[in-house]
């Protein structure tokens, strides 16, 4: 007669000290995956804020300083040989050549300037008005448009660069009739939104036909 040996039954399934590892580990490796995606969506988000705010500042620059750079030595009447350019320390009216409502050629009386309380945070527009036309003339007729070129802006400095200094000379106010020519350039200055200092240089081309 023969004895047979009892085996032991394998174990089957896994323990809960096992169990509780394996979630352990799942989540771990799914919060540090989580963590990742989250920090590549901020950069993006970031990066794309970034992307679009160039964007619109290249715009601005871009929109006036074809306004600025094709200031002209405007004259109202052929026996006046006063130049019109009104230049004052928040705003500035003069005659361009470049005119956006024209297809961008054609002569455009242009009004830059800041819409806003004192002391609070406003709008730098620009207004431009084809054909030009004077106080004193029919305001019938013609085309106007208003742009909004920045906002939140701070505080607004304009300032004329003269073309006659030897040295780098900054005039708060330019008035043409007085003076019978362009500026050199003109020069920006406005707080942005967080409180930085914005500066913006345009030269004016055409101001040594003014001479």
């Amino acid at each position: 007669m023969k004895w047979q040996t009892a085996r032991p039954r394998s174990e089957c399934g896994f323990t809960l000290l096992e169990v509780v590892l394996a979630l352990s580990i799942f989540g771990l490796i799914g919060a540090i995956l989580y963590g990742a995606f989250s920090l590549t969506q901020s950069a993006v988000t970031k990066s794309q804020a970034s992307f679009e705010k160039s964007q619109k500042l290249r715009s601005f620059g871009d929109l006036l300083g074809s306004y600025i750079r094709s200031s002209y030595p405007y004259h109202a009447s052929a026996q006046d040989q006063t130049i019109f350019f009104q230049g004052g320390e928040d705003s500035l009216t003069f005659v361009s050549s470049f005119s956006l409502a024209m297809g961008g050629r054609g002569m455009a009386k242009i009004h830059l300037y800041r819409e806003g309380e004192a002391g609070k945070n406003g709008f730098l527009k620009l207004d431009e008005e084809s054909p030009v036309r004077f106080d004193d003339e029919d305001d019938e007729g013609g085309q106007r448009g208003s742009i909004t070129l920045q906002e939140g802006i701070g505080g607004l400095q304009i300032s004329y660069l003269d073309p006659q200094s030897a040295d780098e000379n900054w005039e708060d106010s330019w008035d043409g009739e007085d003076r019978r020519m362009l500026p050199r350039a003109v020069r920006l200055t406005y707080r942005t939104l967080d409180g930085h200092e914005a500066r913006w240089v345009f030269p004016v081309m055409m101001n040594v036909l003014a001479r």
